[in-house]
């Protein structure tokens, strides 16, 4: 007997919300070459989003009902930044807002997931909240938790393709809706060395400059929840190539190397996820 699920969403719910997207996002389209380049970035960056995690998704067995869920999730899931950074011209929430927030605010002003059913929507809307936090909250479905943890690995791995491709690039024209407006100065943060070695994330809070962030970064390796998203990584060498845009120094090899070992690791591991039956 199949599994009956109250998530649901149509092909044709896909496409409209789709166009719901791009009407949204040009919107904010302007004269401004340094808001229009931050707008794009955030628009290629949310499409790429999507075709990550649906990498991953079908690499772990999900329904097409499930990966149009994913899809959609990621779509929205940084639809916040086009307010953040017309209005206060950065995308670093501490000196503006929660960008996650924002973005639930504008799918609830807007009625944007008003054609779903109200399971689907509240999924839609925490994985979205939860995908810039630390960590996700305790006590969620499975379902819950399940979609949050993807939409966290397909972001990161974006972003882990877009900072190395940037940083791969040299010198050139800096871009501080990247760089999160940190000054590129000399040595790193003791504290999040430690943090790194110890296979602890790291906080926005905690950075101070751009070797900081690069980091913070690496850290990430250590909330990646999904087999396929840790092959990916390797496969793609992104961590080799953060590091090879930071100092040299004996305790970056050393974190480095550690960070290696876990990789391979957790992308050796054959342990097959529980299939969530949406």
């Amino acid at each position: 007997m199949a599994i009956q699920t109250p998530y649901c969403l149509t092909e044709t719910d896909l496409n409209h919300l789709k166009k719901w997207f791009s009407h949204y996002v040009r919107s904010f389209y302007c004269a401004d070459p340094v808001t229009q380049q931050a707008i794009v970035l955030k628009e290629e960056h949310s499409l790429r989003v999507c075709s990550e995690i649906l990498n991953v998704g079908r690499q772990l067995g999900m329904s097409q009902n499930g990966l149009r869920i994913a899809e959609a999730m990621a779509l929205f899931h940084d639809i916040g930044r086009f307010d953040q950074f017309t209005r206060y011209r950065t995308f670093v929430d501490r000196k503006s807002e929660n960008h996650a927030q924002l973005g639930v605010e504008v799918l609830r002003r807007e009625n944007t997931l008003a054609a779903l059913n109200e399971e689907t929507r509240n999924v839609i809307i925490k994985a979205i909240s939860f995908h810039n936090r630390l960590s996700i909250p305790d006590g969620e479905t499975q379902i819950c938790m399940h979609f949050s943890r993807l939409l966290r690995d397909a972001d990161k791995l974006d972003i882990f393709n877009l900072v190395s491709t940037y940083y791969c690039a040299g010198p050139g024209e800096k871009s501080n809706a990247i760089e999160l407006d940190l000054p590129d100065t000399p040595g790193m943060s003791d504290e999040i060395l430690t943090s790194l070695l110890n296979g602890k994330m790291i906080s926005m809070q905690q950075m101070r400059s751009l070797n900081d962030f690069k980091l913070l970064q690496m850290a990430w390796i250590y909330d990646i929840n999904f087999q396929p998203a840790f092959q990916i990584i390797q496969e793609r060498d992104y961590l080799k190539k953060i590091r090879d845009a930071l100092p040299e120094s004996d305790r970056i090899d050393q974190i480095y190397d550690h960070l290696l070992s876990y990789l391979k690791q957790r992308s050796d591991c054959s342990d097959s996820p529980q299939i969530i039956p949406v």
